[in-house]
């Protein structure tokens, strides 16, 4: 499960050794550790990590299928997680040192910055090839995080970027050695941690004022 800790100014929620899918619990999880992050007071950046080979596989497919019955719930929450990272007031960034896809790929876009590994793992929004459309919800945060181009090619032909291809794309902000991953992912959280507070939370809620709207809409969140 993640597990969240400080580094000065900085708080590090690593997302766990596994696949890290989108279980509930593990929603819960991570949840609760921005709750902290929120609850803290003075100068304060967010990291998000992992520790395996993934840094996020998706929505947990196994307990959807065992659950179908709670799947709008299921979306919504998933939905409101995404919101939730993208309107927080104070600056995020994800170090993605593992495979990032499908709903693992949306949650770093909700991030606002992104770093990710050069020479191993791949970035990839893979729903045109396992079936399964993309919400109204994911298309606005994937169309307002990435140009017109990159999301296009993203999305409908479920390319697997690497660390560099990402980097050229504008998908992540800089592809890395596994080595200095982290330590930039921090030293970037680092030198934003000032600007955390009221007034970036209010830059982020209407610079994504659409993107959040459609998010938070809980009336059909599978249309």
């Amino acid at each position: 499960m993640p597990t969240l800790d400080r580094h000065d100014a900085v708080f590090v929620l690593d997302l766990g050794d596994g696949e890290n899918r989108f279980h509930p619990d593990w929603i819960a999880s991570v949840d609760a550790a921005i709750d902290e992050v929120e609850r803290s007071e003075g100068p304060r950046a967010l990291v998000t990590a992992a520790s395996g080979k993934f840094y996020s596989n998706g929505l947990d497919l196994e307990w959807l299928a065992a659950h179908g019955d709670e799947r709008p719930d299921y979306v919504n929450s998933v939905h409101g997680l995404f919101a939730r990272l993208l309107s927080l007031p104070l600056i995020t960034v994800a170090a993605l040192q593992g495979h990032t896809f499908a709903a693992g790929a949306m949650f770093s876009l909700a991030h606002d910055f992104r770093l990710m590994r050069a020479d191993r793992g791949f970035w990839c929004l893979p729903e045109a090839d396992i079936d399964i459309p993309f919400t109204r919800g994911m298309s606005a945060l994937i169309q307002s995080r990435l140009n017109p181009q990159s999301a296009q090619h993203a999305m409908v032909s479920a390319r697997r970027y690497g660390g560099q291809e990402a980097a050229a794309a504008g998908i992540v902000d800089q592809a890395l050695d596994e080595g200095a991953l982290r330590t930039a992912a921090l030293e970037l959280a680092q030198a934003h941690a000032s600007k955390a507070g009221d007034s970036l939370g209010t830059i982020k809620t209407r610079m994504y004022a659409s993107v959040l709207t459609t998010l938070r809409d809980t009336t059909d969140p599978l249309g």
